[in-house]
């Protein structure tokens, strides 16, 4: 087995990484190693950590970046807060390409100005806060949550709680468990009403959005979720927000979920069946959620028709 060979193979069991000690190991010299990495075969992507896969899918490519991050800091370093929350596949917040770490906060903490897109904590944890996860060390579902509420906006924090009980990250009797996390914490007053607007029927960030929106604007909806079916009881559709007594639902259109052309069909058939059965369907989208008086408006002359 050559060193190429030898190499590739140990990247394969550290997720596409490899460290500078590692390849010397393999029988790469310095000079190869930056060549390698100038040339644009390698990449760097911590300080002495490589990426000498380049096939590598943007999935894999960010998580062996996070990896990277974490363990050139060493023991007792762990992934947190938004980074945190991405390695869990929560939705919701923004997509930035920052990594947030924590080191322990008995430890130095260092500066890594050769990686502006690390940012490094100090955050207290116990040993019963963190997991794995895709063999990083990260803090755990409850612990994660609570520490994003903490620092996010409304929106965004609902968001995440949204998408977390809607994926099963975490259950209703642990959201519970989250005032006592955070208690004294600065932030909590606000956290603690996001627990509150917490709903995991919510299936996308764009609904909890749309819902906030309803809300804010004094035209909550009656439930979320609503099955409207026929006299026969077929299902005619599913509306993402409803108004009962006013027989009007709301639909919050992703680009993902509705952007392919059997979405759109599918869509329009839905749409009809609900209007021919005397519903009337609105639609909204992003953009529609950045305007505050928008969708409640919409939604109160609907419902005062």
């Amino acid at each position: 087995m050559n060193e190429s060979e030898l190499l590739n193979r140990v990247a394969a069991g550290q997720g596409g990484l490899v460290t500078a000690a590692q390849a010397l190991s393999a029988g790469y010299t310095r000079n190869r190693i930056r060549h390698l990495v100038r040339s644009g075969r390698w990449t760097r992507v911590a300080r002495g950590r490589f990426l000498p896969m380049p096939e590598l899918d943007l999935l894999r490519r960010r998580r062996a970046r996070i990896r990277a991050a974490v363990d050139s800091l060493g023991r007792g370093a762990v992934a947190v807060l938004d980074t945190a929350a991405e390695l869990h596949g929560v939705a919701g917040l923004r997509a930035t390409a920052t990594i947030h770490v924590s080191v322990p906060p008995d430890s130095p903490r260092p500066q890594r100005r050769s990686d502006p897109g690390l940012v490094v904590h100090q955050l207290t944890l116990g040993p019963t806060d963190v997991d794995l996860v895709a063999g990083i060390p990260v803090t755990n579902a409850v612990r994660t949550f609570a520490d994003v509420i903490l620092r996010a906006g409304r929106y965004p924090a609902v968001c995440v709680l949204d998408s977390a009980l809607n994926r099963q990250l975490i259950t209703e009797a642990e959201l519970a468990a989250i005032p006592p996390l955070i208690s004294g914490r600065r932030g909590a007053v606000a956290a603690r009403r996001c627990l509150v607007e917490a709903d995991g029927r919510a299936e996308s960030p764009l609904e909890t959005r749309t819902r906030l929106r309803c809300v804010d604007g004094g035209v909550p909806p009656d439930v979320l979720q609503l099955e409207v079916r026929d006299d026969d009881g077929y299902l005619l559709g599913i509306g993402d927000l409803g108004w009962r007594r006013s027989r009007v639902i709301a639909e919050a259109d992703g680009r993902a979920p509705h952007g392919t052309p059997q979405a759109v069909f599918e869509d329009r058939i839905r749409q009809n069946r609900l209007i021919n059965a005397g519903w009337k369907v609105l639609r909204f989208t992003w953009s529609d959620t950045l305007r505050p008086d928008y969708i409640p408006e919409t939604v109160r002359r609907a419902l005062s028709r």
